[in-house]
């Protein structure tokens, strides 16, 4: 009696059998996972046990002494939270000052650095300048240096003797002193016009302990001039992805945009731009994250001041942690500062979202289609 056949399956050589169902072989999978358990180690190491730590330490009295998880340390639930939020008392004030600050801060920054970073990287991509290379050195190299070594140079540059004021004053003008004068931009150019309070709506409501009139007080002088040194230092950074967006694009729409009759704004508005839109996506988000966690220049540089106008909830949560030993003030305060930015993350990511096209463009579209091919 004869043996049934083997399966043509079976008779195949191992290396040309199909594999398993999901594309992966018996023994890749923990091949893979082996592979990467390092990273996974060092990431859980240093980076979520930490986030763990601080998030439990938000929620709880720990004095910075001993472990965090000792049972000295009791859980106090939202206290903390409240005490910045609702409490009414000085951290709250000082916790809205922060925001106030920061929100301005933000508002400025992102635009001003996002804009200048594109327009710089279509000025050295184009084919027509020369020394392209040395422009994008020259543009970059802000960035690439230090942000302490930079924050002493702008002291200095806006000192009340500095170099800035002696510009404003070769020009007839009379510059202020940038790093002492605590009032807001917008108050500033209402006094110019006899404007020193707001409306009753304004200065009896608040907000986190301040006022509406003084939430629209706009930046302060000395935060303005960090607004510009962040704008000077970043942009290099973020014209680099815009330079490697621009090359993927490619020439041949364009052209037809030439060929359609397009002017050149209206085939950067209508072409360049839109194909950007993952590298706007990007810089958007990476510039938030800068901005809301920006200290280095506010400790270098004014520790909050003057008058606490350039106050940071990043650097409002380190005098809270290791200049107060109050560590549950300041993990909470870095809570709602991570929860901020998911929320404008998640605010622009929905505004750059891509859109359908709706059918009255789409029938306006078809519509000059026909007949601009009945006029030839």
């Amino acid at each position: 009696m004869t043996a049934p056949a083997a399966p043509a399956e079976a008779a195949r050589p191992a290396s040309s059998r199909r594999p398993r169902s999901g594309g992966v072989r018996r023994g890749e999978a923990g091949a893979g996972w082996l592979f990467v358990s390092p990273v996974i180690l060092i990431l859980g190491t240093f980076l979520f046990a930490p986030v763990i730590m601080a998030l439990w330490v938000s929620f709880s009295d720990w004095t910075g002494r001993g472990s965090p998880f000792s049972s000295n340390v009791s859980f106090v639930g939202v206290d903390n939270y409240v005490e910045l939020t609702t409490g009414g008392g000085l951290r709250t004030r000082d916790f809205g000052t922060a925001l106030r600050n920061n929100t301005w801060y933000v508002l400025l920054v992102v635009p001003l650095q996002t804009a200048l970073s594109l327009f710089l990287a279509v000025l050295v991509s184009r084919r027509i300048l020369k020394a392209r290379g040395f422009f994008r050195t020259a543009f970059y190299f802000p960035s690439v240096t230090s942000s302490v070594a930079i924050t002493v140079l702008w002291l200095f540059l806006f000192s009340f003797a500095g170099p800035v004021n002696a510009i404003i004053a070769w020009f007839g003008g009379k510059g202020p002193n940038w790093f002492d004068e605590p009032r807001g931009v917008v108050h500033l150019a209402l006094s110019g016009i006899g404007v020193t309070s707001g409306p009753d709506w304004l200065t009896q409501n608040d907000f986190l302990g301040l006022s509406w009139w003084e939430w629209l007080a706009g930046p302060s002088v000395a935060m303005s001039a960090l607004i510009l040194m962040a704008v000077f230092t970043t942009s290099g950074t973020f014209m680099l992805l815009f330079v490697a967006g621009l090359q993927n694009i490619g020439y041949e729409l364009t052209e037809a945009g030439l060929m359609d009759g397009a002017n050149g704004w209206q085939r950067f508005w209508h072409i360049t731009l839109p194909q950007l839109r993952p590298i706007v996506f990007t810089v958007i988000t990476l510039g938030l994250i800068g901005c809301w966690q920006v200290f280095d220049q506010i400790y270098t540089g004014t520790k909050g001041g003057p008058s606490k106008t350039t106050l940071t909830p990043a650097y409002l949560s380190y005098q809270a942690a290791f200049q107060n030993q109050d560590w549950g003030i300041g993990a909470a305060i870095a809570f709602i500062l991570f929860l901020i930015i998911i929320v404008f993350t998640i605010f622009q990511r929905w505004v750059l979202r891509d859109r359908p096209v709706s059918r009255r463009r789409i029938r306006a579209y078809q519509t000059s289609t026909y007949a601009k091919g009945g006029a030839s």
